[in-house]
């Protein structure tokens, strides 16, 4: 079986309300993100059109605004919401892997979570 093609999203930067702890619910904070959109590459590959594919552009905006809007306690479910955002941009997406980090967490520590999520 060979490798699927993805498109690559790394180092997406979005500033929202997320943390459980007071303080954390009142003052924004970085979380980055690392998406792979499962999708196959084949047809944009043939025509070198826009059409022919997934908007990455789309996807990065569509994530920052639900985690923006979402002001998720839970790095979990920010990740979650994160790929449900891509799956809804574009139904050509056919799966999503998310690394999601939150720099601030601990003094010291970069915590994180990484998830994949198919569309069944």
């Amino acid at each position: 079986m060979t490798e699927p093609d993805s498109i690559l999203l790394e180092g997406l930067r979005v500033e929202c309300i997320i943390g459980d702890l007071p303080h954390e619910r009142t003052f924004p904070q970085e979380l980055f993100l690392d998406l792979e959109l499962i999708c196959d590459l084949r047809p944009a590959g043939r025509s070198d059109a826009l059409a022919d594919t997934v908007n990455y552009v789309a996807v990065a905006e569509a994530v920052r605004s639900a985690l923006t809007e979402a002001r998720c306690q839970m790095v979990e479910r920010a990740a979650q919401l994160a790929t449900e955002a891509a799956f809804a941009t574009d139904p050509r997406i056919r799966a999503c892997r998310v690394t999601l980090r939150k720099p601030h967490a601990l003094p010291g520590v970069v915590a994180g979570v990484r998830l994949f999520r198919d569309r069944n």
